[in-house]
């Protein structure tokens, strides 16, 4: 999630947008909708107008649906999918990618600096100071909300929800693998726009946790400080190259402006 956004940080993605949509507003549809819906419904309208009015009803629905259909396929689009056949920064003869055996939650919880990754699409806006912070809901799911700082100096902020994929039992999650989205409340219940966020290393103490997915083309470095530490960096760059990612050179540090 930088981040588990990711997803978002369990790492998520930091940063999921869904890009340019159709100019017509999805409120501004529904309640044109409902109105016209309703005089149709109670015959409040002369029987002369009922045919013109149920044709704009009708084109309401159509442009609403293709609202839909438009922001969840760029959502999609923008949200680390399933392994790709072509593995970019691993090694075709290494193991598929292994997330940790388990992960006990409520620790993970909290703020978390994302300090290195591998730039991708979705991030392309955030030039410093990308945060992740967690927070656990019902049934093992995760409110996610990552943001960071822009080329004009503003904050950008999104919040999306992960879910465990994992067994998930008295709040542990065996293996450490979660999907996250950043699509409305209200599309979430549609089977795209999730992507695998799995966490592959975690220290001891918590200090630093890193995550990917099975196509190893994504990769957040997640550390409880804004500055990861040389000793640590080293570690988990040998740990990486055994869990099969061959090629480091996409390896990106992010600055953070704070204290």
């Amino acid at each position: 999630m930088p981040g588990l956004e990711a997803k978002g940080p369990v790492m998520i993605p930091s940063r999921i947008r869904l890009g340019a949509l159709p100019t017509i507003q999805a409120g501004n549809s529904l309640s044109m909708l409902e109105r016209r819906g309703g005089e149709i419904a109670t015959g409040s309208v002369p029987r002369s107008l009922w045919s013109g009015r149920a044709i704009v009803a009708a084109s309401c629905v159509t442009l609403l649906t293709a609202w839909m259909v438009a922001a969840t396929a760029t959502a999609s689009a923008q949200t680390p999918s399933s392994p790709s056949p072509a593995d970019p920064h691993g090694d075709s003869g290494k193991a598929p990618l292994q997330a940790l055996p388990q992960l006990d939650v409520p620790p993970y919880m909290g703020t978390w600096y994302q300090v290195a990754l591998f730039p991708n699409f979705f991030q392309r806006q955030c030039i410093s100071d990308t945060t992740a912070t967690y927070r656990l809901l019902a049934e093992g799911r995760v409110e996610v909300t990552n943001r960071c700082r822009t080329e004009s100096g503003a904050f950008d902020q999104v919040i999306g929800v992960a879910r465990p994929t994992g067994a998930l039992r008295d709040r542990t999650l065996a293996p450490a693998q979660l999907e996250v989205t950043f699509l409305p409340r209200w599309l979430r219940w549609l089977p795209v726009g999730w992507g695998r966020y799995w966490v592959i290393q975690l220290a001891d103490d918590g200090r630093y946790a890193v995550s990917s997915e099975p196509s190893r083309e994504y990769l957040w470095i997640l550390s409880r400080q804004p500055r990861l530490d040389p000793a640590d960096e080293a570690l988990i760059r040998a740990r990486l190259k055994q869990q099969g990612f061959a090629d480091l050179s996409s390896w990106q540090s992010h600055r953070h402006t704070g204290p």
